[in-house]
């Protein structure tokens, strides 16, 4: 075998050079392994989630009509059947991303035997722009997978959205089936008011600038809107967790006085102040959640 000329071996140590800085391949995860997962787009990765931070679907207080659509959409998914993009909006605390994580596992809890278990995969709003790698990844899978993202929305000049709304549908490929996208936001739209006003005021023609951005939200087919609650819908979240928990509660009304006054220090009514307010009593009460 003739030896390498020196335009040959240089050609070679490029080659090799270039094999070293290239991105590693992305591994296909066990996707047996865990239910849950979360997006690291850098270097392409799904990480499992041992244990996933939620709470028991039947804690969710006020929140009714949401739950029974979302968990009706996720269970015909779960099934093969057609389902919907969701986009979960409104106001904060209210159980938006509880509630997306909770129908996951009821859903998982409810399948009929043989029926291969739901994954959830949460990406990060920073991340969006990685999308089309992670819909590249789990197109294949023998899985079907709920992809959410918490507090979706942006600003500014941002240009991430466009990512999302490709995946969504307007892409060639567009979304496998395997895939159902679930955001939550606390905006309709996932846009701030004063960024559409300026688009309004500076674009050649308004419509049409407009339209861009709102036709994303569009891209969901179910908008479920979560609004403040009232103070009974309040009381009934504390006595929700109150029972669940086992709770030694001696006189009922006086936990619900000092509920209320915790809600009006934080000049909040929500889920999650009810779980802030059972946090601090259980602590008062020495007993373990």
């Amino acid at each position: 075998m003739s030896a390498l000329t020196p335009s040959d071996a240089l050609l070679a140590r490029i080659a090799d050079a270039l094999e070293r800085m290239a991105p590693p391949r992305a591994e296909t995860p066990d996707f047996a392994g865990a239910d849950a997962f979360v997006w690291r787009p850098s270097p392409a990765g799904l990480v499992p989630v041992p244990k996933v931070n939620r709470v028991d679907i039947v804690l969710l207080k006020g929140i009714d009509r949401a739950r029974d659509t979302l968990l009706e959409n996720t269970s015909r998914f779960a099934r093969g059947l057609p389902a919907n993009n969701a986009l979960l909006w409104g106001a904060r605390g209210m159980g938006k991303s509880s509630l997306v994580k909770a129908a996951h596992a009821q859903v998982n809890a409810m399948r009929p035997a043989g029926q291969s278990a739901l994954k959830l995969i949460e990406i990060h709003r920073e991340d969006i722009d990685s999308l089309p790698l992670l819909m590249e990844m789990v197109r294949a899978a023998s899985f079907r997978f709920i992809v959410f993202c918490d507090d979706l929305s942006f600003d500014g000049d941002d240009t991430s959205y466009k990512s999302l709304k490709a995946v969504l549908e307007g892409g060639i490929e567009g979304r496998p089936d395997n895939v159902v996208f679930y955001a939550t936001s606390n905006r309709r739209h996932l846009l701030p008011r004063d960024m559409m006003d300026n688009e309004r005021s500076t674009a050649v023609n308004p419509g049409e600038a407009i339209e861009e951005k709102i036709s994303l939200s569009d891209r969901f087919g179910l908008w479920l809107g979560f609004h403040k609650c009232s103070q009974d819908e309040f009381l009934a979240m504390v006595d929700g967790y109150a029972d669940h928990f086992g709770l030694a509660v001696v006189n009922r009304d006086a936990m619900h006085h000092d509920a209320l006054e915790w809600s009006i220090t934080r000049a909040s009514r929500s889920g999650r102040t009810a779980w802030q307010f059972i946090q601090d009593l259980a602590g008062r009460l020495e007993q373990q959640l």
